[in-house]
């Protein structure tokens, strides 16, 4: 019993990465587009938002 709760946790952990990442790319991909000169000021390049950018679905992007 104990494994399979194990399992369900790390599957529920997975879960909510994937989701703070989809967050995460969604609210780069806004700054990007509505306020450019603010992805200086989180420090990183224009390549490095555009590599994040592309790691949405492609029917989100």
């Amino acid at each position: 019993m104990s494994r399979q709760r194990y399992s369900l946790a790390g599957l529920s952990g997975s879960i909510a990465a994937w989701q703070r990442r989809t967050r995460f790319r969604w609210e780069l991909k806004r700054l990007a587009k509505d306020t450019p000169y603010l992805i200086d000021d989180i420090g990183l390049t224009k390549e490095q938002v555009e590599e994040e950018i592309a790691k949405l679905p492609f029917w989100q992007r």
